[in-house]
């Protein structure tokens, strides 16, 4: 090793380990020893220090770093070649190797930095000299500024070691940093989550209804607003219209939550006829969800997917007429907002949803069970198993529990869907009002009254 080299067994083992790095290891596995020395243009064997061992080894990753480090570019070994020097006959030898022209480059562009920094150091120092007498020769100038360039050049690299050291503790803070700000988004995930489930696990009106200072005049509002939805086009039943709405909006959470829903969605249509119970005269043919073809003259209610309109027969047909009528209303109803809160083609989850999918899936095995075993169905599950495909069973048995609750009402319906079908149930209470009353837009409106009475010929037209 060269006599010049530090007297320290320690520095010494560090460039020797450097050497050893630079010709068989990368960088990243030595940066540690790099800030543990204290100069790094400490000579080695001819002189040479490590810029010219990284210069011939074409090492351009290396020379980066050590460059950043202020390696000096104009340090010459034993055949008085400094690093410029030495990167140009490496490119002479090896004309086809990318690498050694990019450190040629690189050490070009530094030398050229260097040699510009002491060009302007020493006009700095000749015009400060101008107007006083000169008392040492050229020689000593020039040696006095070279030596401010090597004063430089160690503050640099101090500066240089600092650098590193802050950067590193940097980026350990920023590490830190980032972990916390994971733990701190999965635990706001997980709130999250949490304040869902309750939101669709409860169903009274405290917390899952839209709050508001005066409950009576939320109820106005929405009936109101489905007032505006509603096309009566035969007869004049505004009154009883009225009382439809409001009886599915008093009956139940379950079904005042579809009325919540509806009013606030601007797609929403509902066309009555008051003087038949049936929609023929305004829809002539149906298509069900299974593909079954109906005439418009054997349904009393139909939602229509495409057109997002509810269909309805209005009249008073029974004793229990408005009853009979309500939960026709509420069957048709039902279905739209299940189409409209989900955008699924009528099914009561959301595309692509696997885990509700087969959820679903088994509430229609449940009850498919219960009717192979001979056990008592309500006549609406019954008849929503009949769909053909299915997607018709899974969209009708959503549509049956508020239909249910409709008819029954809301103290005996609850009870049969919880024994019935408590997986059914479950999932229309959980997820389906969950889903409605979060998309729901409750709350102060300006409702006009302008409804539409309509002849069917201007229907027509």
């Amino acid at each position: 090793m060269a006599s010049n080299i530090s007297a320290s067994g320690a520095e010494q083992f560090v460039e020797e380990r450097l050497l050893i790095g630079l010709v068989t290891g990368s960088l990243l596995q030595h940066k540690e020893l790099l800030d543990m020395l204290e100069d790094v243009d400490i000579r080695g064997m001819r002189q040479k220090t490590l810029l010219h061992v990284g210069v011939g080894l074409g090492k351009n990753d290396w020379l980066e770093e050590l460059l950043a480090r202020g390696a000096d570019t104009d340090i010459t070994d034993d055949s008085q070649q400094n690093a410029l020097s030495l990167a140009e006959e490496m490119v002479r030898q090896f004309p086809d190797d990318v690498e050694r022209s990019k450190v040629l480059n690189l050490v070009t562009l530094v030398h050229r930095r260097d040699q510009v920094i002491l060009r302007r150091l020493e006009a700095t120092s000749s015009r400060s000299t101008d107007h006083v007498t000169p008392v040492a020769s050229p020689e000593c100038d020039i040696a006095s500024l070279k030596s401010s360039v090597d004063s430089l050049r160690r503050e640099m690299k101090s500066l240089v070691r600092q650098l590193s050291s802050s950067l590193e503790e940097l980026k350990a803070q920023v590490c830190g940093r980032d972990a916390l700000l994971r733990c701190l988004e999965e635990a706001v995930t997980s709130t999250a989550e949490d304040v869902t489930c309750i939101k669709c696990g409860l169903i009274g009106e405290a917390s899952l209804s839209q709050s508001t200072s005066n409950p009576a005049r939320a109820r106005q509002e929405c009936v109101d607003a489905m007032m505006q939805k509603t096309r009566i086009v035969y007869g004049d039943g505004v009154d009883e219209m009225r009382r439809l709405y409001e009886r599915l909006y008093d009956g139940d959470e379950i079904t005042a939550c579809i009325i919540k829903y509806l009013c606030g969605n601007d797609w929403v249509r509902v066309m009555v006829d008051f003087e038949s119970d049936r929609i023929g005269r305004m829809k002539e043919k149906v298509v069900e969800l299974d593909g079954t073809q109906w005439n418009g003259s054997a349904l009393i209610s139909f939602c229509d997917f495409e057109s997002e309109t509810v269909y309805f027969g209005a009249k008073e047909c029974s004793f229990y007429s408005e009853k009979y009528v309500c939960y026709w209303l509420a069957w048709a109803l039902s279905q739209l907002s299940l189409k409209l809160v989900f955008d699924n083609e009528g099914r009561p989850y959301s595309k692509g949803d696997v885990e509700r999918e087969r959820e679903w899936k088994r509430a229609v095995e449940e009850v498919e069970e219960r009717r192979e075993r001979g056990e008592g169905l309500h006549s609406y599950i019954n008849l929503a198993l009949e769909g053909r495909t299915l997607k018709a069973k899974v969209c009708w048995l959503a549509a049956a529990v508020p239909r249910i609750i409709a008819y029954n009402g809301s103290t005996e319906g609850t009870a049969i869907l919880q024994q019935q079908a408590p997986l059914l149930f479950s999932l229309y209470s959980n997820n389906v009002m969950g889903t409605l009353l979060a998309s729901a837009k409750v709350g102060p409106m300006s409702i006009s009254y302008g409804f539409f009475f309509t002849s069917w010929s201007s229907l027509k037209h």
